[in-house]
Formats: structure tokens, sequence, C-alpha cells
């Protein structure tokens, strides 16, 4: 399989483990753990999906354990959803480590939100916004 084609399966458990770690991130306040979710962010914005710690913990555990995929999409929309949340993260940690601390929680907020949709309903944010760029750009 093309390095530009990614498992469907991949983003949404992706997105699950997002979902956790950004509603620890608001039950426990914590920015060290937000700059972690950031770092994961950035692995998947910079180097592509398929190297990100998420796609290797679901190639490693979960795929294995799945039939075959029936499906792939490309990895560009899931890579600028990537930066989306890097962006919503590094607004968090802005809020979180400089103030207002309410900044913090509403970045953190809107990027749980995001990885919920995507998670439980297969509704990607981020993937919507590229296509819909990519459109409107021609």
């Amino acid at each position: 399989m093309p390095i530009d084609r990614i498992d469907v399966r991949g983003p949404r458990f992706a997105a699950a483990l997002t979902t956790v770690v950004l509603a620890a991130v608001l039950i426990t306040g914590s920015g060290p753990l937000l700059a972690f979710q950031a770092l994961v962010f950035s692995i998947g914005a910079v180097a592509g999906v398929p190297r990100s710690p998420y796609a290797w913990l679901f190639k490693v555990a979960v795929r294995p354990r799945l039939s075959p995929p029936d499906e792939f999409e490309d990895a560009a929309p899931p890579r600028f959803a990537q930066s989306v949340g890097l962006y919503f993260a590094v607004v968090g940690l802005a809020g979180y480590f400089l103030g207002p601390q309410w900044l913090g929680l509403a970045a953190t907020g809107c990027a749980l939100a995001a990885a919920f949709l995507n998670a439980v309903f297969g509704y990607c944010l981020g993937c919507e916004m590229y296509l819909l760029l990519r459109r409107t750009a021609g």
C-alpha cells in the first residue's frame, strides 16, 4: 500500500486515543499532557499520519486483529487535520502556561470536540476543512 493511502480505521483509532488524552487534559488541567498530544499532532502533521505514534500503535496492536481493510483514503486530509489539531494544542498550551487559563480550556475543548466527532461518528472536521480549502483554491 502506498504511503499516501491509509486504512480508514487508523485515523478513527487515533481520534479515539486523542479524545481520551484531551479529556484527561480537561479533567486534570495538565499542560504537560497537552504538550504530549501536541507532539503527537506535530509528528502526524510533519512526518505524515502513517508515521505518527498512534498510527504505529494501530499498526502493531490493533490492525493485526482486524480483517483486511475494505477501504483506504488519501492521507492528505488527515495530515491537514493533524495540523489543525496542533494549532489548537499550541493555543491551549499558551493558555495553560502563559494564561489565561480559559484559553487553554477552550482550545483543548475545541480539539476534543473534533477528535470525538471523528472517533465516534467518523466525521473529520479537519479533513472537511481540507477538502473545502482545496475546492475553494481550485
